[in-house]
């Protein structure tokens, strides 16, 4: 709908005498007031009112009439709407009502709430009695008018017309309102009450129908054709066909009538705005901060690899002093050394000299002899991928391509191969010992075997419990909830996976070019090294514990034949003594 500007309070209302009537006619869509014998009413507003809330203070008020657009920056419309007085074309809302009667006198220029002026109000036709007795109510107890006088406007309307000559004293007023219209017969210059009509259409419907017909033919601006738009093309270029059968065969056939008919609306359109290219001042600073982060992450993942690799350092020097101290003792001692370390045999300690050993070569970025040789032979096989980019032809570049996929995956092969076959020869050194401890002393062997089976499974259970609850826990009860992922990385790893992120965002323009260039991959690639350990360690208990579990599921017919016969023997020796 039109905005319509807030009406200015008039200052002329001591200049009228108390004789002079008020006059009002209230519609259902504008509220008009002004003085009688004057062509035009003084104030003109819509006949609704709003209660928003500040948006500080949290106070309600009451705003008549269209608010001011300046505002919407102080008060919150999102939880009101505008309400009316009225249901159809019947006042039934007078808390409303005053309220609109109060903004209407201030407006006109009365002080206070008192009116010593006579009232003129319009109504509808056949008003209900119960609604006019509560407009009198109304006006005599809270404004204290002298008197009071209910007319129609469109009998008004018709009388005034009839007087320029316009209309004879018999013919038809058609009242057309916001959701109703009238029709009224004049027989004689009066209105035949009796014969009057009303229909519930007005011009509420008409504007609905407009938008609802632009919504239809332009379905992608549904939400900028709104009603109080459809009001506004409504007012401003929709008129009334006296011939509707004519104008519509105007528009059917497509004269030129109809292109002069025809308006043309622009919707609201801002455009975009312009995006500057950054300067090189600029793509300078970014380059120097990506750069800067990614050599901060780099410095701390040089410092966890150098705590790393110290505390492996000091576990393979313990383990082999451990070692030294076997071959030192004596075998009566060497059970009692064993129990206080927590290792069960010299074979179990030199395994895990063995494994530290490798842990540290990875550590420390050092290749054993087999990786030397599978990249030595690679780098035979394929020549161009150690030659730099800028010494080479497109052709070239491209054959350099290939061979660095080919390169990567045959190397991956290889590599898998060669840690199945260490794996392999791992486990049948292992089993060897353990069948050597079995048959050695069997119910030994056999405790150890529950115990290690005890062990490795709470090992892995409390690993699952930190992984799915987060690491604050107390006995088996999680103290935390359920958390995510961040709440369980320490603060080095959260540091590092903030220092992640900023690395890979560009603040210029809001994208993330992470991955652009191969610096971004060895970076990530440095970063993700500290938890392969981790990992690895992981793994390797769950092996073992399935391991441990089938070698308790399938050797117990084994192990209580050995036992049985160890009684046996041992009963033979006993009778012989």
């Amino acid at each position: 709908m039109p905005s319509i500007l807030r009406p200015s309070r008039q200052s002329d209302y001591d200049c009228f005498s108390s004789t002079t009537p008020i006059v009002i006619d209230n519609g259902g869509s504008t509220f008009r007031i002004g003085w009688a014998g004057e062509l035009d009413p003084r104030v003109t507003f819509r006949n609704v009112v709003q209660r928003p809330r500040h948006k500080t203070t949290g106070e309600t008020v009451t705003i008549v009439g269209d608010h001011d657009p300046a505002l919407m920056k102080y008060f919150d419309y999102t939880r009101t709407s505008h309400r009316s007085a009225f249901d159809s074309n019947v006042v039934y809302q007078f808390e409303i009502m005053e309220y609109v009667l109060d903004y209407g006198f201030e407006r006109l220029g009365a002080d206070g709430l008192q009116v010593d002026h006579p009232i003129m109000m319009t109504e509808c036709v056949c008003n209900p009695i119960s609604s006019r007795s509560k407009m009198a109510e109304l006006l005599f107890e809270t404004y204290g008018v002298p008197s009071i006088a209910f007319g129609v406007d469109a009998a008004f309307s018709y009388k005034f017309n009839q007087q320029h000559g316009i209309c004879t004293e018999d013919g038809l007023a058609v009242c057309a309102g916001v959701t109703t219209s009238h029709v009224i017969p004049f027989i004689k210059g009066e209105p035949v009450l009796e014969a009057c009509c009303r229909t519930n259409i007005g011009g509420y419907h008409v504007t609905d129908y407009l938008r609802q017909l632009l919504s239809l033919k332009y379905p992608y601006h549904m939400s900028s054709i709104t009603w109080e738009k459809a009001e506004e093309l409504k007012m401003e270029h929709c008129y009334v066909a006296l011939d509707y059968a004519s104008e519509l065969e105007i528009f059917q056939k497509g004269k030129k009538e109809a292109e002069e008919k025809t308006r043309s609306w622009q919707l609201p359109w801002v455009p975009p705005p312009q995006e500057e290219a950054p300067s090189e001042e600029e793509l300078a600073r970014k380059a120097a901060l990506k750069e800067k982060q990614g050599q901060r992450l780099r410095d701390m993942a040089a410092a966890k690899r150098s705590i790393r690799i110290t505390e492996l350092e000091n576990e393979l020097h313990g383990l082999k002093d451990l070692l030294q101290q076997l071959d030192q003792a004596e075998e009566t001692e060497i059970s009692s050394i064993l129990s206080k370390t927590g290792y069960d045999s010299r074979q179990e300690i030199e395994s895990a000299t063995q494994k530290i050993t490798q842990s540290l070569r990875k550590a420390k970025g050092e290749q054993n002899e087999t990786e030397e040789r599978i990249d030595a032979s690679l780098a035979e096989k394929y020549p161009l991928t150690n030659v730099p980019d800028d010494m080479l032809t497109p052709e070239q570049l491209k054959e350099k391509r290939k061979q660095m996929f080919l390169k990567t995956t045959s190397e991956g092969r290889l590599r898998a191969k060669q840690k199945r076959f260490e794996e392999e020869s791992m486990r049948e050194k292992q089993n060897q010992q353990e069948e050597e401890k079995r048959l050695e002393n069997p119910e030994l062997y056999l405790e150890q075997l529950h115990s290690r089976f005890r062990e490795l499974t709470e090992k892995v259970e409390q690993r699952k419990r930190l992984k799915t609850n987060g690491a604050r826990t107390n006995g088996n009860q999680n103290l935390s909830g359920g958390v995510g992922r961040g709440e369980r990385l320490n603060a080095a790893q959260k540091e590092r996976m903030r220092l992640l992120t900023t690395a890979a965002f560009d603040r210029g323009k809001g994208e993330d070019t992470f991955g652009a260039r191969d610096e971004d991959w060895q970076l990530y690639k440095l970063m993700s090294k500290d938890n392969d350990d981790e990992e690895n360690g992981q793994e390797e208990d769950e092996a073992e514990l399935a391991r441990v579990t089938s070698r308790l599921q399938s050797g117990p017919d084994e192990l209580w034949s050995v036992l049985e016969k160890g009684r046996c023997e041992r009963g033979d020796k006993n009778e012989e003594a």
